[in-house]
């Protein structure tokens, strides 16, 4: 370890450990404040230092910044501690050369789409982005051909750029994670495997099936017995699952379904189709919807007839956008916990990319229900 002018001797160190094995981080400390009162530069801290002040090795400080879950939580704790007092700084440039590793995480992102109100990506990946930062990992979005999906992945595999990838597209027939899987990628999902529910790699997700049975509860709790459904077409696995908490609870309480859904696409204006043809037709006095943006149209049809929300027609919708958060008296949904999805998700790299590597569980988080004016 380089020495300071001024550092003691190490017969006065050994000395002074002798006598109280307390004082190294006093005595370390005192070293640090000594060197910043000085003029000219200040040496940064080194590896070695954070371990001597942690009473750890050298390899249980590179374990605990590069694979924290093979370490117990206090002696974590106490390293994590000696980091922040000393300010330690990890060289990433040269543990990328040394590791091959670039800290790096992909995520192949695509705006919402138009004519929707719901931004759930966007909070998703400002989450994603602060649980990888604290972890030690950047993210890396890039925009792949809508023609060729896989196009982004090849080059960011080829170029070496990432270290692995978070897959947010897990629609029935979607080719990224066949095509990551086939290329051996490490990568985790926000979504289960609709394709192959025995699929090998790790995942997180939110129960939509629960979450829309709370919904569906919940207006019936309020005295509702003809509740409607407004969701997505049948090839989408999600939307299918999401309509599978409607109906289930439904026939539970020995209510009607027939007549009373509609699948179609994800759009304000279909779901304001949707609920004028199912006013006219079957006549419900409550929406579940399987989106924000769908409960948004049932909000426009019922503004068109004249009809309150909450006192006339009760709707819910699902994802707790923040146009829900802002229309008058407000849209019940139900929300997902994307922070926690976050966290599930980069626990699973962290998993994936230690060595050895350590098999992290799939996880189905469920979600709440967020009670506004809509469906008091």
């Amino acid at each position: 370890m380089r020495r300071n002018l001024g550092e003691p001797t190490d017969s006065v160190r050994t000395r002074a450990v002798a006598c109280c094995p307390h004082a190294v981080g006093t005595i370390k400390r005192g070293w640090r404040v000594a060197a910043t009162q000085r003029r000219g530069p200040v040496v940064p801290p080194t590896l070695a230092d954070v371990a001597e002040l942690a009473g750890v090795s050298r390899q249980t400080v590179s374990n605990a910044l590069n694979n924290p879950a093979l370490l117990r939580t206090d002696t974590l704790e106490r390293v994590q501690e000696a980091v922040a007092e000393l300010g330690y700084q990890p060289n990433r440039a040269a543990r990328n050369l040394r590791t091959r590793a670039s800290h790096l995480v992909g995520m192949r992102f695509a705006p919402a789409q138009e004519g929707t109100a719901n931004a759930l990506m966007e909070r998703f990946v400002h989450s994603l982005v602060e649980e990888c930062r604290a972890a030690g990992y950047h993210v890396l979005l890039f925009a792949a051909d809508h023609d060729d999906i896989t196009s982004g992945y090849d080059e960011l595999v080829r170029s070496t750029a990432v270290d692995a990838f978070v897959v947010t597209d897990t629609y029935l027939g979607n080719p990224q994670a066949a095509w990551l899987e086939q290329n051996r990628v490490p990568f985790v999902a926000f979504g289960r495997p609709w394709d192959d529910p025995d699929a090998g790699h790790p995942w997180a997700d939110v129960d939509g099936a629960a979450g829309v049975a709370m919904a569906t509860r919940h207006v019936i709790g309020r005295g509702h017995t003809r509740v409607a459904w407004v969701g997505w077409r049948k090839d989408s696995r999600i939307g299918e699952d999401r309509r599978s908490g409607w109906s289930a609870t439904m026939r539970e309480r020995g209510l009607p379904t027939t007549g009373l859904a509609a699948r179609v696409e994800d759009t304000i204006a279909s779901g304001k189709e949707a609920a004028a043809m199912l006013l006219d037709e079957a006549h419900p006095s409550a929406f579940v919807c399987a989106s924000d943006t769908l409960a948004m149209g049932v909000l426009h049809t019922l503004h068109d007839r004249g009809l309150v929300p909450g006192r006339d027609v009760a709707v819910v919708g699902f994802d707790d956008s923040q146009a829900a958060q802002v229309v008058p008296g407000g849209l019940t949904s139900v929300r997902q916990p994307l922070e926690e999805v976050a966290v599930e998700v980069v626990a699973a790299l962290q998993g994936m990319l230690a060595r050895p590597r350590l098999v992290h569980p799939p996880r189905l988080l469920t979600p709440s229900l967020v009670v506004r004016g809509s469906a008091p």
